[in-house]
């Protein structure tokens, strides 16, 4: 049975405005069942390990899913997330592929956290299947690819875009926009409409543009497992 890592925000904090973010639970739940449904084995890990914080955005009914229905009345998954690992306990070696959930608290924790770039480009250099999802795309900001350049340098990518940003008013909030970052980080960035699915591969990174994508990373993510 192949084994992927999920990796989730410890952070709560939306930046210094004194509101609450997290993870994005949609992000977590329907790649969750996606992927467990298919048989992999999940193993969940944070930096701070035990409960990651969910967004309270994401748990308000206009927000709701099937997937994040499903988790409300799963205890087995819902235990499961209140005892994430801490990630400073995570090896490389253990697992198949890595995903990260977005949500913005990734923006204040993952895209500087040691262990998780260490992850990330072991992962990378062992050709393991690197997925991320709406946010959590900002955290290859500082990864490096085999060749010393930005992973994302001449790679299909895509990720929160600047209208989306700028729709949910957070623009001036955010350390700094995904859409312009993965630009500047060479990635060949692409789009489509506001809060439509829309997920790219290319090689062994996966890339998802909103909350409504982490299904599709998930499917381009098995697929790639699969082969």
């Amino acid at each position: 049975m192949k084994k992927i890592l999920f990796v989730i925000t410890s952070n709560d904090k939306l930046g210094d405005t004194g509101n609450k973010t997290g993870f994005w639970i949609e992000e977590f739940a329907a790649p969750y069942y996606k992927l467990k449904d298919a048989g992999f084995d999940l193993t969940l890990a944070s930096p701070k390990g035990g409960q990651p914080p969910i967004d309270p955005n994401s748990e308000t009914e206009d927000a709701a899913t099937k997937a994040t229905e499903r988790f409300n009345l799963d205890k087995e998954a819902q235990t499961l997330l209140s005892n994430t690992y801490q990630l400073s306990e995570i090896k490389e070696s253990d697992y198949d592929a890595i995903f990260y959930p977005g949500g913005h608290g990734v923006l204040w924790d993952l895209v500087e956290n040691k262990k998780s770039k260490e992850l990330i480009e072991s992962f990378n250099a062992n050709k393991k299947p690197l997925a991320f999802v709406c946010h959590s795309p900002a955290i290859l900001k500082n990864i490096k690819g085999t060749d010393g350049h930005p992973l994302v340098k001449d790679k299909k990518v895509t990720g929160f875009t600047n209208q989306e940003e700028d729709a949910v008013q957070l623009s001036s909030v955010v350390p700094f926009l995904s859409e312009d970052m993965l630009i500047e980080n060479g990635g060949v960035y692409t789009k489509i409409e506001d809060w439509h699915p829309y997920a790219v591969e290319d090689g062994n990174l996966i890339t998802g543009q909103n909350p409504a994508s982490s299904e599709k990373v998930a499917e381009l993510l098995e697929k790639q497992l699969n082969a």
